[in-house]
């Protein structure tokens, strides 16, 4: 299997750069002085549409043909991939046909219709939304964008990471969240091209576990009924994903929920920013002691800013 080059992720950090933030790596004294550590976060909440999905996006909606991206871009997706791709489609001024579960929030469902995207409900479980997509596909030749097991989505994640090493030098590690491994893939490729030295850990919810279980036994383990808070964490890893991190991620740690809490609401207390609970995953397994951070540069990939600040969940 061939994974984007060096030169691949470069090439999508300059295809994308007109239609996506470059973020910011923010740092806490009180974090560094709690844990003797000097932590980097690459803040992708800051990012288009609130979340690091933007990169992925734009690059494989700007990477297609003429003749092919004029019959338009397709996926099943009820969170931040479908607000991404509509909005990528917007952008090239091509068709993009979302399949959402009928039971979708509102707000998602607005973003999308806000970015021209062509919605299809269906029921909402995994085989209704995959029969629903294929059925869109074939009535309209769109070209599938899957969020996260695409090798140009994988490409544009990596510019992240790729951002964080150029900006902060010789890091030790980088902590990333683990989902379906798109945003980790991508991660660890900038890693090992960019910054060899610098070693990367998964870090997953334990009730969500299926990367840990994956990575320790060699063979892709699917996600079943995981349960976590960090909604953005439940899917398993992909085709693509899983070779990558076999091959490019040094280790992958899990946390409990009370941490992730405890972490989501450090941050938004001590850096005044708005996280989702799986960005907090990487700063919860250095809460629980499962990463060795101190006296190193750690970087650490906030993933996304999109929660319902109706329902925090410190919240009675």
């Amino acid at each position: 299997m061939e994974f984007p080059s060096a030169d691949d992720i470069k090439a999508a950090a300059n295809r994308i750069s007109p239609w996506v933030h470059y973020t910011p790596v923010l740092s806490s004294q009180t974090f560094n002085k709690r844990f003797e550590t000097q932590l980097f976060f690459k803040c992708e909440n800051f990012q288009k549409v609130g979340a690091f999905k933007s990169r992925g996006a734009v690059n494989a909606v700007f990477s297609m043909e003429q003749a092919r991206a004029e019959k338009g871009v397709a996926t099943h997706s009820s969170g931040n991939h479908a607000q991404a791709l509509a909005r990528a489609a917007a952008l090239r001024n091509i068709p993009a046909y979302i399949v959402m579960p009928e039971n979708a929030p509102k707000v998602k469902v607005a973003a999308v219709k806000g970015y021209r995207g062509q919605i299809t409900f269906c029921k909402p479980t995994l085989e209704a939304r995959e029969t629903t997509l294929k059925k869109v596909i074939a009535e309209t030749g769109a070209t599938e964008v899957h969020p996260y097991d695409n090798l140009q989505v994988i490409t544009g994640q990596a510019t992240a990471a790729l951002e964080l090493i150029e900006e902060k030098h010789d890091l030790d590690l980088i902590l990333c969240p683990v989902g379906g491994g798109g945003l980790l893939s991508g991660t660890a490729l900038s890693t090992h091209y960019f910054s060899p030295k610098t070693r990367v850990v998964a870090c997953e919810p334990a009730g969500a576990d299926d990367a840990y279980r994956s990575f320790v036994s060699g063979k892709r383990v699917l996600s079943v009924n995981p349960q976590t808070i960090a909604d953005g964490l439940l899917t398993s890893l992909g085709y693509f994903t899983f070779p990558i991190m076999q091959q490019f991620v040094d280790d992958v740690v899990t946390v409990e929920e009370e941490s992730i809490i405890e972490a989501m609401r450090l941050i938004f207390e001590r850096m005044k920013i708005v996280i989702e609970p799986s960005s907090a995953v990487p700063f919860a397994a250095i809460l629980e002691n499962k990463v060795n951070v101190k006296g190193k540069k750690v970087g650490v990939i906030i993933s996304g800013g999109n929660v319902d600040l109706e329902k925090l969940p410190w919240q009675s």
